[in-house]
């Protein structure tokens, strides 16, 4: 059986790590063995955005790379499109596993809708690869978001769909999606997350930043889960923004980055800046508004302010929100992630598609005006975090899709 997981923005190498370390599980022992290929369509191919996840996630080296790099969306879906189809027509895979909601995603799941194996073709028992969504079924409701028109076409056309909540089985079902189609398996971002958050820890980030110094380990203090550290620790909040909503408009980019320099003269805000975002940040002229952290500079001496950092790999980001009072965020992931950590977060959005987040999570909905994004954050820092984990969220989803996998294709 072949597989080929397609990944193109960073937030798929999170959710596709998973399915490979279950498929690796799955073939140490099974006799019937999956045999796989990474395929990278190169739509983030910044060493940052991408090049360090494969490292850090002990994922396998894409064995093919599109490398299509960025441009409109149209463009985009069209040259991986184009760039796909002799991948497909040459491998022959079973099934076409694809992620998330970006343009990799759909492009890749269109190809794979439309295309025949000639008679010729040994490899495959079906005229064309079994289509798999994995996180599928989420809807913010909001198509003005290419993100949701990517969900909704995806899921049309997809054999088997992955399912993260309750929600999301829901919104199948009322579309017509067969109910045999759909399964429920929990969260392969939330996989990576468990599994490699004790690495995570091990991370300088904090210290690096000035938010943490450590001294020799305390011999009197209880085992914990950062170990037997002493920690002197500097309180801080998380920003990230890089949805064109919410940094294409300057009008609104601007009351949002008020609403953050605000929050920041309470509590030092960290601002790893998305690349899209830096470049309206000069665009717009708003470059004063943010400090540039310097390699020398420490956020302990100089407290409250915004502070502009570069992209960071997946350990370093894990460590920085993990232990951060506060995340503010356009993020669908970072909804997600903070739940899963207890971290108390701001969604600068109007909607969302992850509900689960808000009903079982930490997270609040806030908009994107500045006075709704302060009172939004002045509310979550106030209240005590009661955060419960959804149910599947435990670490086991990636096995789960495997098994299927197996069932569905032998």
């Amino acid at each position: 059986m072949k597989l080929l997981l397609v990944a193109g923005a960073r937030p798929n190498f999170m959710k596709i790590a998973s399915i490979v370390a279950a498929l690796d599980a799955h073939n140490r022992t099974a006799q019937q063995r999956f045999d796989y290929l990474v395929l990278h369509t190169g739509q983030h191919y910044d060493e940052k955005m991408s090049g360090t996840f494969f490292r850090e996630l002990r994922l396998p080296r894409p064995s093919i790379d599109l490398e299509v790099g960025s441009g409109s969306h149209a463009a985009q879906t069209a040259e991986i499109m184009k760039r796909f189809e002799p991948v497909l027509e040459k491998e022959r895979p079973d099934a076409v596993i694809v992620v998330g909601d970006v343009n990799s995603t759909i492009a890749c799941a269109l190809v794979a809708s439309k295309m025949t194996y000639t008679e010729k073709a040994e490899a495959s028992k079906r005229g064309r690869p079994l289509i798999v969504h994995v996180e599928a079924g989420l809807r913010s409701r909001d198509r003005s978001m290419p993100e949701e028109i990517n969900r909704l076409l995806t899921d049309s056309i997809a054999d088997l769909l992955f399912v993260t909540e309750v929600d999301a089985v829901h919104n199948l079902v009322r579309e017509g999606v067969p109910r045999h189609r759909i399964h429920f398996v929990g969260n392969t971002m939330v996989d990576t997350l468990l599994q490699h958050r004790a690495r995570a820890e091990q991370s300088p980030v904090l210290e690096n930043l000035g938010l943490q110094s450590s001294s020799r380990p305390d011999a009197q203090s209880s085992p914990s889960f950062t170990g037997s550290r002493k920690e002197i620790a500097v309180p801080y909040g998380v920003v990230t923004l890089h949805r064109p909503s919410n940094v294409d408009d300057p009008a609104v980019f601007r009351g949002i980055l008020d609403a953050i320099l605000k929050v920041s003269l309470k509590l030092p805000l960290i601002f790893p800046v998305h690349p899209r975002t830096l470049t309206h940040i000069v665009r717009f002229g708003l470059t004063s508004e943010c400090r540039v952290l310097e390699p020398e500079d420490k956020v302990a001496e100089t407290k409250a302010g915004l502070y502009c950092i570069g992209p960071l790999g997946y350990l370093d980001f894990l460590r920085l929100m993990s232990k951060a009072k506060l995340v503010l965020t356009d993020s669908g992931g970072i909804q997600e992630e903070t739940t899963v950590l207890g971290v108390p977060c701001v969604t600068l959005r109007k909607n969302t598609e992850r509900p689960v987040t808000i009903t079982e999570g930490t997270n609040i909905l806030a908009g994107m005006s500045t006075s709704t994004i302060v009172r939004a954050a002045n509310k979550k820092l106030r209240e005590p975090v009661r955060p419960s984990r959804p149910k599947y969220w435990d670490g086991k989803a990636g096995d789960r899709i495997v098994a299927i996998l197996n069932k569905t294709l032998t």
